[in-house]
């Protein structure tokens, strides 16, 4: 069984197995949890990700997919990237925000971790709006039948917090 968790908190900081990164398909680094993740956890993280994608993700990582890096200097052992879709009124991409999930999850098994950390997945700059992108996120989750015993969801604000209590309780 997995326990969820939230906490507000600086996800580069948490200590777990593996942190999950909110990437863009590049693999490269940007803004928000990506540059975050990547300005922590040092060069590293960036030379993995120049590698993938000179050799088995060579068009950069599609949308509800994952895959793992080191951690370099951050507190856990692996990132897991994943893309999450941008958010869209006219054309429904909720499936493809689980996947994110899902698929990150199966990551984290294969590697054996115990322990996962997320963000809210689209929730930024891809502008999904946060109570729904909250409850695809815990749904994603719950039914997720991954065996890593501890997720835990690390929001960066009060509001985010809030909304993911509610949406676990």
């Amino acid at each position: 069984m997995t326990t969820i968790e939230v906490v507000q908190a600086d996800i580069t900081q948490v200590e777990v197995d593996a942190v999950v990164n909110a990437a863009n398909s590049g693999l490269l680094g940007g803004g928000g949890v990506d540059g975050a993740i990547h300005r922590v956890g040092g060069p590293e993280i960036l030379a993995e990700c120049r590698r993938l994608r000179a050799t088995t993700l060579r068009d950069g990582l599609p949308a509800g997919q994952a895959v793992a890096t080191t951690a370099g200097r951050l507190p856990a052992r692996w990132v897991i990237h994943t893309v999450g879709p941008r958010y869209s009124a006219s054309e429904d991409r909720s499936a493809t925000l689980r996947s994110a999930y899902t698929s990150s999850l199966a990551v984290a098994s294969d590697l054996g971790a115990r322990s996962v950390a997320f963000p809210v997945i689209s929730s930024g700059v891809y502008g999904w709006p946060a109570d729904d992108a909250v409850s695809q996120a815990v749904g994603a989750v719950r039914k997720a039948e991954s065996g890593i015993p501890r997720v835990l969801f690390v929001a960066f604000d009060e509001r985010m917090a809030t909304l993911l209590r509610v949406e676990i309780d």
